[in-house]
């Protein structure tokens, strides 16, 4: 095979453009699709890939994630596969307390973000393709997290776990297609966001090499923030390829740069430099104390945290101040009770509704005495503080039934987004802080995930501090 081709793409530079592109030029030369393989980080990346190119889902079947290539090649079933419920069904077995906070994440990665230091940990040894002992030595954890008694214990008995029902994680499924003759033969492979690959992904790529003509690889190691599920950002710098770096961002402000550049450079283990162009636009960077200080009336805007108990009490900062927002986990008010008074209002109105709508009703007036007199809020029996929560939002113009134009996310989930308007959290807590002293390379990759936060804002950058001056990182 030809050496690779590898393109490292910055924030919003069109990486994943040029890659449709390239793959367009092969269809072009005579290349069918099904001699293609396009490997995306996560399912919501593979299916805008495949609406990029245009065509059916069946006529590009290896348009999807490495995971979700190694399920269909081995035929297998949603079934056989371990799901975040089987874990928690485990730990409680266990008597070991285990939940997973992305079970509502649309971008569906398979590194799964369990709660469980000790789940975790062996996450971490499986995706890097090590034993639980080698990842335990390496002292990247709190010692007082980890008994490495217990470490063992849970690891033997999720092994028998998914023997005795009959089941496979995502990373067996690498495995398995490694060690088989599975493999087809394609013309060209397209990997996107290759800095992010483990290990273990790094093993099925050099035997997807084995079975290809062309290779190319997209990423930015300046964007690798899942180190800590095993990801391996060194293997994707130091893969030998012909490089190309893109220059031209069509994304960020020319204020945006600069605030991203300055954790880039506090990097300090191998990293691949590259300069790359802002839009033409100045935008703007500032701090902030607090919400107050910006109108999230108006606009479009993107609340980012590094913690999920930052993001929890942001949310319950917003609700307080009548600021209507979304979340992985859905809209910020019960849309139970909002269905249940938009069809009360329009059994007002009309004097009739649909049986749907009648039920949406009745789950709120359960004595059955509906009142055309009495308007949704006076006769609804409901938490009176979301009452006034919905009708406070619907009186400031909100349209609910529409996507809030707030959105609150940790910076992990929402790697992929981005907005005219992002203010950025700078609490970064201290388990975060106390983390982060036990290597070199977490203090790398932090510093990469606060670039990732910053290069979300294509125009304006809020950076909100934090209460406590020492838990802030400093941007």
């Amino acid at each position: 095979m030809k050496k690779p081709i590898k393109i490292y793409g910055p924030p919003g530079t069109g990486k994943t453009f040029r890659l449709i592109r390239r793959v367009n030029a092969y269809v072009r030369t005579g290349t069918p699709y099904h001699k293609i393989g396009y490997f995306a980080f996560t399912k919501k990346a593979a299916i805008e890939a495949r609406k990029r190119i245009g065509v059916d889902e069946k006529e590009v079947p290896y348009f999807q994630t490495l995971h979700a290539f190694c399920f269909h090649l081995l035929d297998l079933s949603e079934d056989s596969i371990m799901q975040p419920h089987h874990y928690e069904d485990l730990g409680k077995m266990l008597n070991v307390r285990v939940s997973f906070n992305d079970k509502y994440n649309d971008e569906q990665t398979h590194f799964l973000t369990c709660n469980n230091p000790y789940f975790q940990m062996i996450g971490r040894a499986i995706n890097k393709d090590i034993s639980i002992e080698e990842e335990f030595n390496l002292n990247e954890h709190d010692r007082r997290d980890i008994d490495p008694d217990i470490l063992r214990h849970i690891y033997i008995n999720l092994q028998e776990y998914k023997d005795k029902n009959h089941l496979l994680d995502f990373n067996d499924l690498i495995k398995l297609v490694i060690k088989s003759n599975k493999i087809p033969k394609l013309k060209a492979i397209f990997i996107d966001e290759a800095q992010d690959l483990s290990p273990l992904q790094w093993q099925l790529y050099d035997r997807l090499k084995e079975n290809c003509e062309d290779m190319y690889l997209a990423g930015d190691d300046d964007q690798a923030i899942f180190a800590w599920a095993g990801a391996d950002v060194n293997r994707f710098i130091t893969e030998p390829a012909n490089e190309k770096v893109l220059r031209y961002s069509r994304r960020v402000s020319k204020a945006v740069q600069e605030q991203s550049q300055i954790a880039v450079d506090r990097i300090a283990g191998i990293r691949k430099h590259k300069e790359y162009l802002p839009r033409a636009q100045e935008g703007l960077a500032c701090h902030i104390n607090n919400l107050g200080q910006v109108d999230l009336t108006k606009g479009k805007w993107l609340i980012l945290t590094r913690t999920r108990s930052n993001l929890l009490d942001i949310m319950k900062e917003l609700k307080n101040k009548n600021i209507y927002y979304q979340s992985n986990k859905g809209k910020s008010f019960n849309v139970g009770i909002y269905n249940g008074a938009m069809a009360y209002q329009k059994w007002i109105r009309e004097g009739e509704i649909e049986e749907k709508e009648i039920n949406d009703v009745r789950e709120y007036i359960p004595s059955g005495n509906w009142d055309p007199e009495k308007n949704w809020y006076d006769i609804f029996v409901a938490d009176q503080k979301e009452i006034l929560y919905i009708r406070n939002i619907i009186f400031g113009g909100e349209k609910l039934s529409e996507n809030a134009r707030v959105w609150v996310s940790t910076i992990h989930a929402a790697k992929g987004g981005e907005e005219d308007n992002v203010i950025l959290s700078l609490h970064q807590g201290s388990k975060v802080q106390k983390s982060i002293r036990l290597s070199v390379d977490k203090q790398d990759e932090e510093h990469r995930v606060w670039y990732v936060g910053t290069t979300r804002a294509r125009n304006n950058l809020y950076k909100l501090k934090a209460k406590k001056k020492i838990k802030e990182y400093q941007l």
